[in-house]
């Protein structure tokens, strides 16, 4: 009898982050990648924008890991970028002080 062995798969996972805005301008774009991506991934945020005092959730679905790179742009061009946020762990609250 042949028995077909196989290596345990990397289950995929939905992970959600809700992105709180308090940098007192519109974000723009909000771009997520996996931490260990080389690149950004598309704007999550497509047609709509997050407000000063608003929070968006962001669902990220089909993913090994909890582990992500944030980058929100603001209505000036301003960058914010957030390296290894674990999701599953943490909400973000930006703010200024978390200007690039």
């Amino acid at each position: 009898m042949l028995a077909c062995m196989s290596a345990p798969a990397h289950s995929q996972q939905n992970y959600y982050v809700d992105v709180t805005n308090r940098t007192g301008y519109t974000i723009m774009y909000i771009y997520v990648s996996p931490g260990d991506a080389k690149s950004w991934e598309e704007d999550v945020l497509g047609r709509d924008i997050l407000r000063t005092g608003q929070t968006q959730r962001i669902n990220l679905y089909g993913y090994r890991s909890p582990i992500f790179d944030i980058r929100l742009v603001d209505e000036d061009g301003d960058t914010y970028t957030f390296w290894n946020v674990d999701v599953s762990r943490h909400d973000l609250v930006v703010t200024l002080a978390d200007l690039d």
